[in-house]
């Protein structure tokens, strides 16, 4: 019998081994589009996603201000920077495919389903490009620390889609856009070219991510007739914790759909 999209996201969720995961969503992703290419789609289904995703025994979890800091100038902080966007990365997969998941339930067009199945393939590429960058410098993934505080966004929003698409998409993926620029510049500086290579391509693809978001939000907000600016607003202060902290890359939070006035109010306590 042929699993729905909601059970196959259930599926990765609880895989625990990364490089095992991200090769189960692949493949998933893969028999999405053939069907989508083939004039038709799986059925989505319902299934029960876990309260957590499944995960390996390492790395140890912290909170994130325990987490060790490492001088991105050396070759050990270098490691230590590609750990932490592998593990971003491995979170990221888990994120998309529980939002099919866990509102399998609203009704919503094939076309939020096609987006987010993208992204979590275009996510678990991203972290074996990681992970394959960490080996090649001489690390692997889970044999330093990480935090566990991305998880949370998940929690908070666990039965608010629109909080959802405001906090992962459009307020912690495009946290990425501002940040990722200055990674590469790091590496490009230490003359690691696969490691450039691998976040230029991460960097490209994530303005899409961010994307995703906004564009699903703004769908919902007007299918309830609603003024999309102050609701994200609320539903940031109500989700997130803590005010946004510039600088902001303007130019592809604006490429993603994001305009200033929706997120430099958000710097200030509220």
């Amino acid at each position: 019998m042929d699993m729905t999209l909601a059970e196959m996201a259930v599926d990765v969720l609880t895989t625990a081994d990364g490089r095992e995961k991200t090769a189960r969503s692949r493949l998933y992703a893969a028999r999405w589009r053939a069907a989508r290419e083939g004039g038709g789609a799986l059925e989505i289904g319902r299934a029960v996603p876990p309260a957590r995703p499944a995960r390996p025994e390492r790395p140890e979890l912290l909170n994130p201000r325990d987490v060790p800091k490492r001088k991105p100038g050396t070759p050990e902080g270098r490691i230590a920077l590609l750990h932490a966007v592998a593990h971003i990365e491995l979170n990221a997969v888990d994120l998309h495919w529980d939002i099919i998941a866990r509102f399998s339930h609203v009704p919503l067009p094939l076309g939020f389903f096609d987006d987010w199945v993208k992204a979590a393939d275009e996510e678990s590429k991203h972290f074996n490009l990681m992970c394959d960058c960490l080996e090649a410098a001489g690390g692997s993934y889970g044999a330093l620390p990480a935090h566990a505080g991305m998880w949370r966004a998940a929690e908070d929003t666990v039965d608010d889609l629109m909080g959802r698409l405001a906090v992962v998409p459009m307020v912690l993926e495009a946290r990425g856009l501002d940040v990722t620029p200055g990674m590469i510049g790091i590496f490009r500086k230490a003359g690691e070219t696969g490691a450039v290579e691998a976040l230029e391509t991460i960097y490209a693809e994530e303005i899409g991510h961010v994307a995703y978001g906004s564009k699903w939000f703004h769908f919902l907000c007007g299918r309830e007739n609603l003024d999309p600016k102050p609701v994200f607003h609320d539903l940031v202060r109500r989700y997130f914790h803590g005010p946004l902290k510039p600088p902001f890359n303007e130019e592809k939070r604006a490429e993603a759909g994001l305009p200033p006035d929706f997120y430099w109010p958000l710097t200030e306590k509220a």
